[in-house]
């Protein structure tokens, strides 16, 4: 098309008010390639975590996403990759990589989501992932991933800790490739949309300690990456008052995603689906898919300062150019809830299992 297109004299004003308005008239999908996403989640810390994972195959079924891989980067419950695999069965994408940690000493070490039993109930799930260890280490598949891929392509998400990708990051060269980690992302990965630094925007200019960045001894690797990550950084705060989950009370009684959630919200909280939980790793989905859209918002320019012992804060008075702070717009919880409970309750395109 471009050959055909440079015989055209393409500053004449009729060309370029048609290109204008076509571009601009096109949906999404018929403009874009879809977002090549590859998601790191600490999955069975809490139920988000599946509802993340529903969105952001939901986005696949619209033809939003291209999911390369997931990464389970925890390893003292080491049976996330099987309700990972079992969601991905699901959605009839079984397919899809997931890497997991083989290091058993890291990660949230309470079972909340009695993911050891979901895990190993293969007949009901038709998941063939049970243990870390049945899955690829996850910075290989990572190195895979990212090699097999275009430059400048992958959005890496993390809805959990920040270990996983500080591996990658870390990464030597090796058989697959003579690139370092540091190489491979700065030469693959477009953007790292984070779940983290919750509440570091306030106007006391206090520091905070979030789960996802300094819990579980996860501070260091989130300290090292804060500074040495060399692609545009978006942290994502929103979700906290989006209560989801109540809609997948429709589903089957068996299905996963809705266990998943009656599960967790039991064991922990004494719930019920009903009651619901918020909507973190949703919303850093939505955003690394969609943008802001109606229901987030970007700060202007400013850096993530972190320090270990004091927390971490969203400053104006110095700019990092790679860094983004993302916040919720004001007055839509119930806006986002009613958009995203709809969006996980979705029938999949191909389901393979109930």
């Amino acid at each position: 098309m471009l050959n055909r297109i440079s015989k055209i004299n393409l500053l004449h004003p009729f060309f370029c008010v048609f290109l204008f308005a076509f571009l601009f008239s096109q949906p999404y999908d018929s403009i874009g390639q879809a977002e090549k996403i590859i998601l790191d989640t600490d999955m069975g810390s809490d139920c988000d975590d599946v509802g993340a994972m529903a969105l952001l195959h939901h986005f696949a079924d619209q033809g939003k996403v291209e999911i390369l891989g997931v990464i389970y980067s925890s390893g003292k419950v080491p049976y996330g990759v099987g309700i990972i695999d079992a969601i991905n069965v699901y959605y009839g994408r079984p397919e899809i990589p997931v890497g997991a940690s083989h290091d058993l000493n890291f990660g949230d070490p309470k079972d909340k989501m009695h993911a050891e039993k979901l895990a190993k109930d293969t007949v009901a799930y038709k998941n063939k992932l049970v243990h870390n260890h049945d899955a690829m280490e996850q910075t290989a598949l990572n190195r895979k991933l990212l090699i097999q891929t275009a430059d400048n392509s992958v959005t890496y998400i993390t809805i959990g800790h920040t270990k996983g990708l500080y591996e990658l990051l870390k990464s030597s060269p090796g058989s697959d490739s003579p690139l370092t980690g540091l190489e491979l992302v700065t030469q693959k990965v477009k953007r790292w949309v984070a779940l983290g630094a919750l509440g570091a925007s306030n106007e006391e200019g206090v520091g905070v300690k979030d789960w996802n960045f300094f819990r579980n001894n996860t501070a260091s690797y989130t300290d090292y990456l804060i500074d040495h990550f060399p692609k545009p950084t978006y942290f994502v705060d929103a979700g906290a008052k989006v209560f989801t989950g109540e809609s997948l009370e429709a589903l089957s009684p068996g299905n996963i995603l809705r266990t998943a959630y009656r599960d967790w919200l039991w064991n922990v909280e004494s719930k019920r689906i009903k009651d619901q939980r918020p909507s973190w790793d949703l919303a850093t989905v939505y955003y690394a898919v969609i943008g802001p859209g109606e229901f987030l918002q970007e700060l202007g320019p400013g850096a993530l300062t972190f320090d270990m012992e004091e927390g971490s804060r969203w400053v104006s008075d110095k700019v990092n150019p790679l860094h983004h702070f993302v916040l919720q717009r004001k007055d839509v919880d119930k806006a986002f809830a009613v958009k995203l409970n709809s969006a996980i309750s979705a029938s999949p395109k191909k389901s393979i299992a109930k």
